[in-house]
């Protein structure tokens, strides 16, 4: 099974997994359904979660039933137990909306909920993050995930995030980060798929964040708050919903 989907995720074009994943889904559940693990999105509870990765792969990290990994299931836990997204009015802006949010954010009432991407089957507006359709200080929250680490220009982005988020509000935007890592590294001179998928994680990021990704935040005029919501939760809750232990969450405000 590791093999297959190594070769489904490396092969396949992300908006035909994005389908194909609603007709597979339902089969997964029954079979990995058991007492094991749970995925606090929905609370359906599984004997094993499925491997994921592009580069090297990581074992029991994919749920069968909303098909999150550790970073959706540990921002569920942040914005459900931490903030008011769950209650207040929000107007909210998702880029490259994940399956496991799409469809609970865009049926709650106190959410007016606008998705956009450039590809992606579950986007209300397609456009380019660096140069987007929308006003000034339009949006009271910014889900932006595992977004920049794809974006060339990932200033520019950061400024228009800027620029369209209310100063009142709040935004997200988690990276894969090496926490070990003091500086961003980038090269482009490196072409072949396989190399980039084993060097920067995914085949078409375009940079590994270091420590530095805080600062270049900061300098854009966010002020950054970095969340390490895991050192707030048992070992035992950690271990049952398949979290990654001291990923941090950017939490950003406008100042």
């Amino acid at each position: 099974m590791k093999k297959l989907f190594k070769f489904i995720l490396n092969f396949l074009p992300r908006p035909f997994l994005i389908r194909l994943s609603y007709t597979i889904r339902p089969f997964l559940e029954v079979f990995l359904k058991g007492e094991t693990y749970t995925d606090p999105i929905d609370g359906k509870s599984f004997k094993s979660f499925l491997p994921y990765g592009y580069g090297k792969q990581r074992n029991n990290v994919l749920s069968p039933s909303t098909l999150s990994l550790e970073r959706h299931r540990l921002l569920w836990l942040y914005l459900k137990n931490e903030t008011d997204f769950f209650t207040a009015k929000h107007k909210v802006l998702h880029f490259a909306p994940e399956q496991a949010f799409y469809k609970r954010f865009k049926n709650m009432k106190n959410l007016d909920y606008v998705t956009t991407d450039l590809n992606s089957p579950l986007a209300d507006v397609k456009a380019d993050i660096c140069n987007l359709p929308f006003k000034d200080n339009e949006f009271d929250v910014i889900l932006c995930n595992h977004v920049l680490e794809h974006i060339p220009d990932d200033v520019k982005a950061m400024q228009e995030l800027y620029r369209i988020l209310k100063p009142s509000g709040f935004g997200i935007f988690q990276i894969p980060q090496d926490l070990n890592r003091e500086f961003t590294f980038e090269d482009n001179s490196i072409t072949d798929k396989k190399e980039r998928a084993k060097i920067f994680g995914q085949y078409d990021h375009v940079r590994v964040y270091g420590l530095d990704y805080f600062d270049k935040l900061s300098k854009i005029g966010f002020k950054v708050e970095k969340v390490d919501y895991t050192s707030t939760l048992s070992e035992e809750d950690i271990t049952k919903f398949c979290l990654a232990k001291g990923e941090i969450i950017p939490i950003v405000y406008k100042s």
